[in-house]
């Protein structure tokens, strides 16, 4: 079944349900509990957590407005046969009984501040943050909760390219981030080539993020945990959406095949290869502003015409309840990516015209069976497949040459795991991990012939461990855990032990200490500048233990929070030394851009953050302050010197208000420029090459951005809701420069190249849900 058939399909099931849904009546003496909470919240000023499930088809007497918050708990309670149970001044978690609490109840009990900065960001006690797209609210610039773009907003994480396929965190490259979609590890993350994230949010049910202190449970990812979870829950009732912005369309359905069956779709396509809108123009400008499809090698003679370019994703879960205690869970997609475009050339009065390409997907596939023994004892085995192909033809006209260039990954593997509660108080996790993965590159030129071929394979046996304790107040919070990587190939057991500590004190303040030891043994290099037409540069590649070493990370981190009146001040202290980093892995554009050196970086840094939230307000400020130094024996003697990805100082203000069915949210971004390298003023070449001044001793100017959004709710049917929104990002049209190197032109004097962010951009969407 091919793309196009299957959003059809999709959006086909949409419609035919929207004619046959009717709304049940509600009986006037009493409404449905979720609704009456979702009026409390805003009322009391108070999150409820809940699972779905436990207050499915629950109905009450909506309670007096004169009750305290005390007394609104004990009414809930005795009429709903539900726990209420108090985290802190304005969270609630809602359990069954004792006897019937299961892990997902334990899991919400973990959260430690809701609605961080905004409706669907929590934090939780182990350090790390939790991101619900379905509850999402709202931020600057965004109308959808696309989760890449989201994570972006918390302190220590940002692109310095404002690409979603180049975050950084705390100083990292994006390869040095582990993305995992339902267990299974993705390759790619962006579409467009990196300016919107490549997975459908509408399906996704959590996103956890952890900067340090990682669950043990997770391998790679030396800077960040980006775990995206589909939902696992059989609703039992058909429910869906379909929207369009200005750059896609898309839809999804949850779809009951029975009591215990559950089918999920979703499905996206791009319709920049249908029509061209404004949104189109300004992605187009800036993924592909200096490539071969913008630039023209030699001449005025060659020109790029016809350029096609589309993307789409799919996905697919399917849910069986074998029993009450047994679930099966089969999972299934595809992302894509295709660029191509025509080059033409006058040879000797004749017209040639060839046909340029680049395709980029990642497929990932997994099977996973839950076994609840009982009601403190879970096991979970799971069999999974990702593969990720990068995969560009490039025709060079007026030399006649085609270049042929492959990078391909087979990531596949086998997870056991296991999770037992002692008691309400202490509990373990651990398992088993097998892992293997093998990469592939290729290049083919026709004139003269060349042919390269590389494959190289790693088997990793990974077991793990981890220890959670939580007291009875919820006051004192620890895990500790250790993880042992044994690599086949090099014959190396590396031991990775992790921690997660924090106490509350004083009533509102808490302690946090986290630290972590991580390896990972694959990262992506840059051979050329101009590889893959020069839109996506990066190619994978597998540690060999010798000049591109197991990459080998520590940190620790240690952080004051405040929570009192729905007023949060969060302030951390981090250090962080990855080793094992190579030229190829940064992205050198000066005088290391050929080296290939093995090295380390430094990044000492705080994260600030601070939010105060009323009724219908957020408001935030984050401030991140940062240094981050290079070291390479072999290079600037020695010395260190600042990281590529060095931002010293960034700074976001922002703030959401709800009126009604209206969401508006506006932000500012600053941060300082990264660094470079310029060219010596007095001798800018010598031998016919650049004569670079110290690297990296300059800095881009400093980055600005302002962004609006707003969306507006509205009821088209009786169990239907529709959702208009508009965004602008960089409402100021300011001109940032995010990327300067030199090269040498054909009259042998440096040219200076400056790579632009995205202008002034809008996007318009429309959603239905159902």
């Amino acid at each position: 079944m091919n793309k196009t058939t299957l959003v059809f399909l999709i959006v086909t099931l949409f419609f035919f349900s929207f004619t046959q849904i009717k709304a049940q009546r509600i009986r006037e003496e009493k409404q449905s509990l979720i609704t009456v909470l979702k009026q409390l919240e805003t009322q009391y000023n108070v999150r409820f957590s809940y699972a779905d499930a436990n207050l499915k088809n629950k109905t009450i007497i909506k309670p007096s407005k004169d009750l305290s918050l005390d007394e609104l708990l004990k009414y809930l309670e005795d009429n709903t046969s539900l726990i209420f149970k108090r985290l802190n001044d304005n969270s609630i978690v809602i359990r069954n009984l004792p006897q019937k609490k299961s892990f997902k109840t334990q899991y919400l009990e973990e959260i430690l501040i809701t609605n961080y900065l905004t409706k669907g960001i929590s934090k939780k006690n182990d350090g790390s943050l939790n991101v619900k797209p379905q509850q999402f609210g709202i931020l600057p610039g965004l109308i959808e909760p696309d989760v890449l773009q989201t994570i972006q907003a918390l302190p220590g994480v940002q692109s310095v390219d404002e690409r979603v396929s180049n975050i950084n965190v705390r100083g990292g490259t994006h390869d040095q981030n582990l993305i995992l979609w339902d267990g299974i590890k993705m390759y790619q993350s962006g579409h467009f080539f990196g300016l919107i994230s490549a997975f459908n949010p509408y399906l996704t049910e959590n996103v956890v993020v952890s900067k340090n202190g990682t669950s043990a449970m997770y391998g790679d990812g030396v800077s960040s945990i980006i775990d995206m979870q589909s939902s696992n829950t059989i609703d039992k009732e058909f429910s869906g959406g379909a929207g369009l912005n200005m750059i896609n369309i898309d839809a999804y359905v949850k779809i009951p095949l029975g009591k215990k069956t559950e089918l999920q779709l979703s499905a996206r396509r791009s319709v920049t290869d249908l029509i061209v809108t404004p949104t189109y123009d300004q992605y187009f400008k800036r993924i592909f502003q200096d490539t071969d499809i913008t630039n023209n090698p030699g001449d005025n003679n060659s020109i790029s015409k016809n350029e096609r370019f589309y993307f789409y994703d799919v996905s697919a879960k399917l849910l069986y309840s074998i029993t009450k205690k047994d679930k099966l869970r089969f999972n299934f997609l595809n992302i894509y990516n295709k660029i191509d475009y025509e080059e033409q050339s006058r040879i000797n009065d004749v017209n040639e015209r060839l046909n340029s390409n680049l395709t980029q997907r990642n497929l990932a596939t997994g099977i996973e069976y839950l076994r609840e023994w009982n009601s403190n004892f879970l096991t979970t085995a799971q069999v999974y497949l990702s593969n990720y192909d990068l995969d560009a033809t490039n025709f060079d006209v007026l030399n006649n040459q085609r270049l042929i260039q492959e990078n391909e990954v087979y990531d596949g593997g086998l997870k056991l795991h296991f999770k037992y509660n002692f008691n309400d108080n202490l509990s373990t996790f651990g398992g088993y991990q097998f892992t293997e993965v093998g990469i592939s590159n290729l290049e083919d030129v026709n004139n003269p012939v060349f042919r390269r071929f590389i494959k190289e394979v790693i088997r990793t046996h990974s077991v793990f461990n981890e220890l959670k304790y939580s007291s009875k107040s919820n006051n004192t919070n620890a895990k500790i855990g250790v993880r042992a990587n044994y690599i086949e190939k090099f014959s190396k057991t590396l031991i990775e032990p992790r921690l997660s500590f924090s106490q509350r004190f004083l009533e509102y303040f808490r302690l946090e200490i986290l630290g972590e030891l991580k390896s990972q043994t694959t990262s992506q290099i840059i051979d050329l500048q101009n590889d893959f037409l020069g839109v996506e540069k990066r190619r994978w590649i597998l540690s060999n233990n010798e000049d591109i070493p197991i990459i080998k990370s520590k940190q620790i981190s240690t952080g004051i929070h405040f929570n009192k009146n729905k007023l949060i001040i969060s302030a951390e202290a981090y250090i962080k030394e990855v080793d094992g980093i190579t030229t190829r892995s940064q992205g050198f554009q000066n005088q290391y851009q050929f080296e290939n050196k093995v090295g380390s970086y430094c990044i000492k840094g705080v994260d600030f953050s601070i939010n105060k939230q009323f009724s219908n307000i957020s408001i935030w400020l984050s401030y991140s302050y940062s240094k981050n130094d290079y070291t390479f024996k072999e290079l600037n003697f020695g010395e260190p010197f600042p990281n590529n990805f060095n931002i010293e100082h960034a700074l976001t203000f922002a703030g959401t208000y709800t009126f009604n069915a209206f969401k508006f949210a506006a932000g500012i971004n600053w941060r300082t420029g990264k660094p470079f390298t310029k060219p010596d003023a007095q001798t800018p070449i010598i031998n016919n090459l650049i004569n670079y001044n110290s690297p990296n001793s300059s800095n881009l100017d400093d980055y600005l951005r302002a962004d609006l959004s707003g969306t507006y709710t509205f009821q088209i049917g009786d169990a239907s809701d529709a959702i208009l929104g508009f965004s602008l990002w960089n409402v100021l049209d300011k001109s940032n420069i995010v990327n300067t190197y030199y090269s040498i032109d054909d009259n042998d004097t440096v040219t200076k190249i400056e790579n632009q962010s995205l202008g002034i951009t809008p996007n318009v969407s429309f959603r239905v849900r159902f």
